[in-house]
């Protein structure tokens, strides 16, 4: 009888130490995951942004490129008159 207690007394402390940390691990690695995938959505909304901006700024009003457009559009509207 006090044998069976002293085992029980031994190995429910053993027991719960493995699965706290077998808890903590899994914890750790669901917020490490949540963390890697938050920094990859924030790397590619803004490059998404820094993109947008580029191709914006690329055809505003008196850039090259715009003044290309309008030219051949002019020619294209000159043409099918």
């Amino acid at each position: 009888m006090n044998t069976g207690r002293l085992l029980a007394w031994l190995t429910a402390p053993l027991v719960g130490v493995v699965v706290l940390g077998m808890l903590a691990v899994w914890l750790f690695k669901a917020l490490l995951g949540l963390a890697f995938y938050l920094l990859v959505g924030a790397l590619v909304a803004g490059g998404a942004v820094y993109l947008y901006r580029k191709a914006k700024r690329a055809v505003e009003p008196g850039s090259r490129n715009r003044r290309r457009i309008e030219a051949a559009a002019e020619t294209y509207r000159m043409r099918n008159r």
